[in-house]
C-alpha cells in the first residue's frame, strides 16, 4: 500500500532534459517527492552514448537511479527514500512509473511523441491525487507551454541558478557616500608602505565591505582604494596604483576609465590568483588581460607563458572540421587574440618595423592556444591562464578549468553574460555568474564589471540600441 503523502509536499514529475542538465537534480527538491515516467527513463537510455556533456550527465543520472533503487526493488510503489544518498538535503521519495496510467489526453495529443507520454502521466497523476500539487519540471519551453495549455502546472528547473536577477551580481566596486570620512574618520589610522597609503577605518559601512572590493569617491581629488582586510568592526583600505597615467602604462596600454584602472590593479597584483572580468563588447577585457599577461611574462618574468583557451560554440552554423594540429584548429576561434596582439604590437612606436616583427615572434612563442577538450588532468605551473568567453561554460566545466591551476599560476576569466551561445544556459546559471558569486570576498580573488565601452562610437551605440 503506497504511503499517504502529506498534503503540503508536492509531487514533481521530471522531464529527461532536467536530469541531463543536472544529474544531481534528483536530490534538489528538499521535502518534496519526485516521479519519473517510463518515457524519461527510455530517453535517458537513448542519450547515454557518446562523450558529450549531455551523455555524461545521462550516464551519471542512471548511476544515481541504480544506487537509489537497489535494495528497494519490492517497495518501488511505496516510493524510494532519497535521504540516504542526499546527505539529508532531500527528505522526499522517488517514485518510478510501474504501470500503464490511463488518461484521456490520447484523443487530444498523439501518444507517439515522448513529450506527450510524459504529459499524459502528469494528467493521470493529477486525477489520481486531486488533493496534491503535481507539477511538471522541464527545461523545454515548448513542453511547459503545452502543459499550461492543457491546464497543468509546469516550472523550469531553477536550482542551478546562482541569482534570479543578474542586476544583483557583485560588481567588485562600491561608491562611498559623500560623508564617508566624517562618519568613518573617528580613530582612523594611516600609514605608508611602498608608495601606497593604508587606512584603517571604523564605521557603519565596514561590515558591508568585502576583501579585494574597490571603493571610490569622486571629489576634487578622487579617492580610489582597495579593501585589503575586514576584521569585524574595522577595515583596511589601500590606495591603488594609477594606471591611467602614461608613466604606469602596461605594455603601452593605459586605463581609459575608472573600471579599467581597477581591472589593471587586479591583473598586475601577484597576490590575486583569480580574476573575473565581466563587461559588454568593447570594454577592453581581452586587451587589458593580454597587456598585463605579456608584461608579467616577458618583462617581470613572473609567469613562464600565457595560455589562452575558450569555449568553441559557434554563433551561426558550424563550418565543419578544421585541418591541422590542436593549435591550428583553435586559431580560427582566436580572432580576438590576433586583433588584440595587433593593437599591443603597435604601442611601441620607436621600435620600427624590424623591432616590431621580432617582438611579434617573441610574443607568439610565449602564447599557447589550448582547447578545453584536453584540459582534464592537467596542472599548469607558473602560467598566466586566460579563459575567454567564459559565460558559455557550465559551473561544472568552470570548476574543471580553475582546478588546473598549480603553484604560481594566475587564472583570468573573461566574458559577457548577455552573449550566451550555449543552449540551456542563462545569465543566472552561467558558470561565470557562479564563480563571481562564490569567489567574492576571497583574499586572493578579485572581480570587476567593466561598464564603459572603449572600442568605437559605433560599437558603443550598437551595444546600447540593438
Amino acid at each position: 500500500m503506497p504511503r499517504k503523502p502529506k498534503a503540503a509536499t508536492k509531487l514533481f514529475v521530471l522531464d529527461t532534459n532536467v536530469l541531463m542538465h543536472d544529474p544531481t537534480s534528483l536530490f534538489r527538491f528538499e521535502e518534496h517527492d519526485i516521479f519519473l515516467p517510463m518515457a524519461t527513463l527510455e530517453e535517458l537510455d537513448q542519450h547515454k552514448k557518446g562523450m558529450t556533456e549531455v551523455a555524461r550527465n545521462a550516464r551519471q543520472a542512471s548511476r544515481f537511479l541504480d544506487e537509489l533503487v537497489s535494495g528497494y526493488e519490492d517497495a518501488i510503489d511505496a516510493g524510494i527514500p532519497l535521504e540516504s544518498k542526499a546527505r539529508k538535503s532531500a527528505t522526499g521519495r522517488l517514485f518510478l512509473q510501474t504501470r500503464l496510467m490511463q488518461n484521456d489526453l490520447a484523443s487530444t495529443l498523439p501518444s507517439i511523441k515522448v513529450d506527450n507520454q510524459i504529459l499524459g502521466v502528469v494528467h493521470a497523476l493529477r486525477q489520481e491525487q486531486p488533493n496534491r500539487a503535481v507539477i511538471l519540471v522541464s527545461k523545454d519551453i515548448n513542453m511547459r507551454l503545452k502543459a499550461r495549455a492543457l491546464g497543468m502546472p509546469a516550472e523550469d528547473y531553477f536550482n542551478d541558478k546562482v541569482l534570479e536577477d543578474t542586476d544583483l551580481l557583485y560588481s567588485g566596486m562600491r561608491e562611498l557616500p559623500a560623508d564617508f570620512w566624517e562618519s568613518h574618520g573617528k580613530g582612523m589610522e594611516s600609514w605608508q608602505v611602498e608608495g601606497a597609503t593604508w587606512y584603517r577605518v571604523r564605521g557603519p559601512l565596514v561590515n558591508q565591505l568585502l576583501v579585494n572590493e574597490f571603493v571610490w569617491l569622486e571629489t576634487d581629488v578622487p579617492f580610489y582604494a582597495i579593501v585589503r582586510a575586514v576584521d569585524g568592526k574595522s577595515a583596511e583600505l589601500q590606495t591603488i596604483k594609477d594606471y591611467s597615467h602614461q608613466k604606469n602604462s602596461v605594455w603601452g596600454i593605459t586605463a581609459r576609465n575608472r573600471e579599467q584602472n581597477f581591472a589593471l590593479n587586479m591583473l598586475m597584483d601577484p597576490e590575486i590568483d583569480f580574476v573575473t572580468l565581466l563587461g559588454q563588447a568593447g570594454t577592453g577585457k581581452t586587451l587589458l588581460t593580454l597587456a598585463a599577461g605579456l608584461t608579467q611574462t616577458l618583462e617581470h618574468k613572473r609567469y613562464s607563458e600565457i595560455i589562452m583557451t575558450r569555449v568553441t560554440v559557434p554563433v551561426g552554423e558550424d563550418i565543419g572540421f578544421l585541418p591541422g594540429t590542436e593549435e591550428e584548429k583553435m586559431s580560427p576561434w582566436m580572432g580576438a587574440l590576433e586583433d588584440n596582439l595587433d593593437v599591443l604590437n603597435k604601442t611601441d612606436e620607436s621600435a620600427g618595423d624590424w623591432g616590431r616583427a621580432a617582438t611579434q615572434d617573441l610574443i607568439r612563442t610565449r602564447i599557447k592556444i589550448k582547447s578545453l577538450n584536453f584540459m582534464r588532468g592537467r596542472t599548469f605551473l607558473n602560467k598566466f591562464l586566460i579563459i575567454d568567453e567564459a559565460q558559455n561554460l557550465t559551473s561544472k566545466q568552470m570548476k574543471t578549468l580553475i582546478t588546473r591551476a598549480g603553484p604560481g599560476t594566475k587564472v583570468v576569466c573573461l566574458g559577457n553574460i548577455s552573449q550566451i551561445d550555449t543552449p540551456y544556459l542563462t545569465e543566472g546559471s552561467s558558470g561565470l555568474t557562479y564563480v563571481v558569486d562564490r569567489f567574492k570576498g576571497w583574499e586572493h580573488g578579485g572581480h570587476i564589471t567593466l561598464a564603459r565601452g572603449e572600442r568605437s562610437r559605433l560599437a558603443d551605440h550598437a551595444g546600447e540600441v540593438l
